[in-house]
């Protein structure tokens, strides 16, 4: 199973995105794809995403049971530590609790 979360996108990128995979939510498409497939659409992703951002998530054999990678300008980073892939939101200087 393959998640892919697009904000601020194309809108001829998600039409092409749904060729693959459904978008249950706006923005947000799953689907069951071959690795060659997933890493096809990851790299269409990135090179139009303009001034979007794009998350990625699959199932494998890890630990976790999925593995993430981002691209663009999100507001959460995905950081690794020892071996687990983490979400973090960092903090903004103009957030009153910084």
């Amino acid at each position: 199973m393959v998640v892919m979360v697009l904000q601020r996108v194309p809108g001829s990128l998600r039409g092409e995105l749904t060729r693959w995979m459904i978008e249950p939510q706006a923005g947000v498409f799953v689907g069951t794809l071959s690795g060659m497939v997933r890493d096809h659409l990851w790299e269409k992703c990135v090179k139009r995403l303009r001034d979007g951002a794009a998350m990625q998530i699959w199932v494998t054999n890890n630990e976790q049971g999925y593995k993430m990678r981002t691209a663009g300008d999100l507001r959460k980073d995905v950081i690794d530590l020892q071996g687990l892939q983490l979400v973090r939101t960092p903090h903004r200087r103009s957030d009153p609790w910084y």
